[in-house]
């Protein structure tokens, strides 16, 4: 099953790559960026940019990347305490260049500083902190990413920006991320299959969720200003997209991470349950299995959460700072889009719980699973109910909620 959904992921990915409108090409945007270091900042006349008796703030910085490299070039802003530009000598930043435009304005800068050194030394530890860790199945792990941020750049953006149907897109996107991802990490084996399967499921139901509850809030999906901007952007090049069909890509794509998590730690609870006890039968796999699930779901919730409201601070306090109720700042577009978000992808993930666990104790008690320290071992005749409450081993808990002394044991 699982290699017939590869292979229909990979045609349907061909078929809508060749059909897809070109992107459109760029016009509007600075497309050239190169490296500066700003000379000297000082406050002076603005002269003929802004009229006369008007102070501006006046950056003069030389050009060390480029076509003009060594070339030194101004920028004059009226708003001297402009936050984009609060610069200081001897920083390096980043300058967009219009080839259009003649010198001395032909290059601006919005204050942006050059990061890539630290954004290269902060993976450079991430990814050796994966590979101390996880060894050769971190090493994977990160094949795994690298590929699927491969695919969204090769074949989702373009797609998008091509026309295509957002869902369409995003729905793909996500089918051959997972395999990527569960595959390259885990192995080709019995249990990473359930996992996708249980991934796969959970994402089916993300999208009715998501289909219906963002056509019922009547979302116009041009909330942000991004989305405008694209909007305009687009409008002008001829190329019409479905913004309401990209919340729900949004929503699809972004549960994806989760819900990969959640499948992965179901399905290997149920294969460590059954190493530990093989003659537990299926429905005692899945009843304790399903008892990890409930507190990975607490957490996972939690954290969908919270992410959103960390990154929707400032747009929070400012709804806020109007003395508007939570009520009504909650039924904004911008805030509302999110909501759903969160709460279809925790859907996702509370229903993810149960389809891979059960699939996960299916598998095992079959037999065709093999972890990867434990072999199958052979069925132990289970002992009594007397055998076990006379046992100097503790007991092992009934049915229920037995969720304490869960984590007695």
């Amino acid at each position: 099953m699982a290699l017939a959904l590869a292979v229909v992921t990979i045609v349907a990915m061909v078929l809508v790559n060749s059909t897809r409108a070109d992107v459109p090409e760029n016009t509007l945007l600075p497309s050239e960026t190169y490296r500066a270091t700003v000379v000297s900042v000082e406050l002076g006349p603005c002269g003929d940019n802004f009229g006369d008796g008007l102070d501006c703030r006046i950056v003069t910085y030389e050009l060390t990347q480029g076509p003009d490299r060594g070339e030194t070039r101004q920028q004059v802003s009226s708003n001297v305490e402009e936050p984009s530009l609060r610069l200081h000598t001897g920083d390096k930043i980043m300058v967009d260049r219009y080839p259009d435009s003649e010198a001395p304005n032909d290059y601006r800068t919005s204050g942006d500083h050059q990061r890539q050194p630290l954004l290269f030394v902060l993976a450079g530890l991430f990814v050796v902190a994966v590979v101390v860790l996880g060894r050769l199945r971190g090493f994977a792990a990160l094949g795994g990413l690298a590929l699927s941020l491969l695919v969204i750049l090769q074949f989702t953006l373009p797609s998008l920006l091509g026309g295509r149907d957002p869902v369409l897109v995003a729905v793909l996107t996500a089918s051959a991320v997972a395999f990527l991802a569960l595959y390259l990490a885990h192995g080709f084996n019995p249990l990473t299959t359930v996992a996708l399967l249980g991934t796969l499921a959970s994402l089916v139901l993300i999208i009715i969720a998501s289909a219906v509850f963002t056509e019922a809030a009547h979302f116009s999906g041009l909330a942000d200003e991004e989305s405008l901007i694209l909007a305009n952007l687009l409008g002008d090049a001829g190329v019409r997209i479905d913004f309401v069909g990209l919340i729900l890509a949004g929503t699809v794509i972004g549960a994806l991470g989760a819900l990969d998590d959640m499948t992965v730690t179901q399905a290997s609870a149920v294969a460590e349950l059954h190493s530990a006890n093989p003659g537990l039968g299926v429905w005692d796999l899945y009843r304790r299995a399903l008892r990890i699930g409930r507190d990975h779901i607490s957490s996972t919730v939690n954290t969908l959460a919270l992410a959103y409201v960390g990154a929707a601070l400032p747009t929070l306090m400012i709804f806020l700072y109007g003395s508007q109720s939570l009520g009504t700042v909650a039924n904004r577009e911008l805030v509302a889009v999110e909501i759903v978000r969160t709460l279809v992808g925790s859907l996702g993930l509370v229903a993810a719980v149960p389809i891979t666990t059960m699939l996960a104790a299916f598998v095992v008690r079959a037999g065709i699973h093999e972890t990867g320290r434990h072999a199958i071992e052979p069925k132990i005749a289970r002992p009594s109910r007397r055998a076990r409450a006379t046992s100097p081993v503790a007991a092992e808990p009934d049915a229920g909620d037995g969720d304490d002394q869960f984590w007695r044991k």
